[in-house]
Parts: C-alpha cells; sequence; structure tokens
C-alpha cells in the first residue's frame, strides 16, 4: 500500500492492526512511515518511538524516528527544536551504531552533521568521516557528501568535481545526474542544469524519486516543461515508490500541466491524488485554483 501510494488505506488497515496487537513493531513503523508520507509528524512520531521502544536494537526503526524528528524540527524553527534536533542526532547516531553498512543511515547522520550547528553536535570533520565510510558501501553517496562539505567550504571546483565522480561512481544513475543539476541551478548555469536533467529521461533509475525531483526542478525553474512530464511518465511507468508517493506525482503532474494549458487534464490528476490521500493539502489547494 505505501509503495503504491495508497496512504489512506495503509493508514487505516495499520491502525487497526496495533489497535489489535499493540506489540507488533513492524506495523508501528509502517505507520510512522505512512504519517511521513502526508507530513503529519505529530501522529507519526509516537508510532516511531512504539517501534523503537519494541526492538531498540532495529537498524531501521531509528532511521525513521530520527528522519521524522528532523522533519518536525525543520517546521518549528531552531529555537524551538533544539531538544527534537538532539534526538534525530542520537537516533541516526544509533542507526548506524546497530548497523555500520546502512548507507541510508550513514548519508541521513552525514546530511545532520552538515547542517546542524555545533552546539547540538553538527560539524564538518564528523561529516567527513561519514563520507570515508561511505566509500566503500556506496561510493556515488560518498562522493555526494564530499561535494556537500565542499559547498560548505565555498569550494565550488571541488563541489563539481565530486558530483561528476559521483556519477561515474554510480555508473550514471539518475540520483548523481539530479545532485549535479542541483548543484548547478544553485550556481545560475541553467542551460547546463537542463542537459544534466535530460539525462534523466535515460540514465539506470537507481533511486526513483529522482524523476520527480528532476520534473520539479524544470517546473520551478520553468525549463523544458514536456521534459518534465516525460520524466514523471517514466517514474509512474517503472512503479512507484515509498519515498515519491504516488498521490504527489499526480499533483506535480497536474501542475505541469496546467503550466502548459491543459487544465482539464490537470483537474484530472489532482484528483487521482486526492484519491489517493483525501487529506494531502496542496493538492486540494491545486484543485480548487483550476475549479476557479
Amino acid at each position: 500500500m505505501l509503495a503504491s501510494g495508497r496512504v489512506d488505506e495503509a493508514i487505516q488497515t495499520l491502525e487497526q492492526q496495533t489497535g489489535r496487537y499493540s506489540t507488533d513493531d513492524a506495523a508501528y513503523n509502517l505507520l510512522c512511515r505512512a504519517y511521513f508520507m502526508i507530513e503529519d509528524w505529530d501522529h507519526g512520531i509516537p508510532a516511531c518511538v512504539r517501534a523503537r521502544d519494541l526492538d531498540p536494537a532495529n537498524s531501521l526503526y531509528q532511521l525513521w524516528l530520527g528522519r521524522i524528528y528532523g522533519e518536525k524540527a525543520s517546521h518549528i524553527g531552531f529555537l524551538f527544536a533544539v531538544g527534537l534536533v538532539k534526538k534525530v542526532r542520537t537516533a541516526f547516531e544509533r542507526a548506524v551504531e546497530l548497523d555500520p553498512k546502512n548507507w541510508e543511515a550513514r548519508t541521513d547522520l552525514a546530511e545532520f552533521y552538515l547542517e546542524a550547528p555545533g552546539i547540538v553536535g553538527g560539524g564538518k570533520e564528523k561529516a567527513r568521516a561519514q563520507s570515508d565510510a561511505l566509500m566503500s558501501l556506496n561510493p556515488g553517496m560518498a562522493h555526494w557528501v564530499a561535494a556537500r562539505i565542499a559547498e560548505k567550504n565555498k569550494d565550488p571546483v571541488t563541489a563539481e568535481r565530486e558530483l561528476r565522480a559521483a556519477v561515474v561512481a554510480s555508473h550514471s544513475g539518475v540520483r548523481a545526474w539530479l545532485d549535479l543539476a542541483g548543484f548547478l541551478r544553485r550556481a545560475g548555469r541553467f542551460e547546463e542544469m537542463e542537459q544534466a536533467l535530460r539525462n534523466l529521461g535515460t540514465a539506470p533509475i537507481d533511486h526513483p524519486p529522482a524523476l520527480l525531483d528532476g520534473a520539479n526542478m524544470l517546473l520551478r525553474t520553468s525549463r523544458d516543461l514536456p521534459l518534465a512530464v516525460r520524466l514523471v511518465q517514466r517514474y509512474f511507468s517503472n512503479g512507484p515508490v515509498e519515498e515519491a508517493p504516488a498521490f504527489k506525482a499526480y499533483d506535480l503532474l497536474g501542475q505541469l500541466l496546467e503550466k502548459q494549458g491543459d487544465r482539464k487534464s490537470a483537474a484530472e490528476e489532482f484528483r487521482a491524488a486526492l484519491a489517493l490521500s483525501h487529506g494531502y493539502t496542496r493538492a486540494q489547494e491545486d484543485l480548487k485554483r483550476i475549479e476557479r
């Protein structure tokens, strides 16, 4: 259900399951992830905490707890979120400790170290240590972390070199091309950004959400909207995944069609999004706007 984006159905099923079996740690973890999908951090956090408490040695549960704490913290402002930020660090560090080969946990931990101030445990050298550890687990992500460190150090030459190394290390996967395109966008090199994003149309799909992120980048910069539509279609043809819910993909496709003047088709996509997640605020607002 989560993989296909049927989040309303998933939440109903999982609430029933956890109601019947209060020690089902896997169900609580999935329930947390379902609420994460719809950005309902306040309902998701207790489910993640419950999963962690039932199986504190599970790296995956620690990872998702850190992620949902992080999203909650990013939406309430640092002054109000210091306690949550410390919980993010604790959860990510514990996830890595429990499973040192968990490259996703190491990547999230590295990103935390880069973004968090030193007062709550952040630091570029800590991130560099994770980059070094990632090199044997996922070289592409190791280069990505190194690129982020270089950007923090205001060294765009090294950052671009690392991102291009990530493309090679990932065998030209879509994720690395997206990351390079993001760098080029931040540098104001829009023609090169667009050229990098064209690779998402044919590159190996090692990270399906990159297709939607690439389409969204084109939408926000008003570049090659037909390519953006093709990227969303490629995402659907490959099969929706949990990390990029189908209802968000439908809404993105609707925005692209609307911007190209096809309001009727856009409305259909917004309704498709709401059929999977009736409370998805963005799709509600988009549909209201187009029906005025």
